[in-house]
């Protein structure tokens, strides 16, 4: 099997830019170095494999550091990544959009830190259910969902960034 384009740029990147990319995809200085070290990675699989196995292995304030880089559903992205997972809220309506704020804040002030979720190709409604059944669980639980989501935001973060390498974006 041969390896997609933009992982061969990805594994020949110099240290430096590759972990300057990595955080774009996770605000985890540490997880960006960690995968980083990881190269070469002989395929796209190898490449999600470490990306979560080394963020099973992130402590709880390195999860916290990655948090830093996702805004809150629903607000302005500072982000192109976050904004375009995020397209979903965009359209939605005034009441929708209120809740979610509502949401965010009820959610931060239990868990302590912002409502991480998959965003990518949710409606705002779907979000906003996700959010209400999540605010149920107990604080270990939700932890545990919030790497899963992070996982899965990494990975397509990950598979963008190949796909902008291989065309020579970077």
């Amino acid at each position: 099997m041969t390896e997609p384009p933009g992982l061969i740029a990805f594994n020949a990147l110099s240290n430096a830019r590759a972990v300057d990319l990595l955080v774009q995809c996770c605000a985890s200085t540490v997880w960006a170095q960690r995968m980083v070290a990881g190269r070469p990675f002989p395929s796209a699989d190898a490449l999600h494999t470490a990306a979560d196995t080394v963020l099973a292995d992130l402590s709880e304030s390195e999860v916290d550091a990655a948090l830093a880089g996702h805004p809150r559903i629903g607000d302005r992205a500072d982000n192109p990544s976050s904004a375009r997972e995020q397209s979903g809220v965009a359209s939605a309506d005034d009441d929708v959009r209120a809740r979610l704020r509502s949401g965010n804040e009820e959610y931060e002030q239990k868990f302590g830190h912002v409502y991480l979720v998959c965003a990518s190709g949710r409606s705002a409604q779907e979000l906003l259910d996700v959010l209400h059944a999540r605010l149920g669980n107990d604080a270990a639980t939700e932890r545990g969902i919030l790497r899963t989501e992070l996982a899965a935001i990494n990975r397509l973060r990950l598979d963008r960034l190949l796909g902008e390498i291989g065309d020579g974006a970077h």
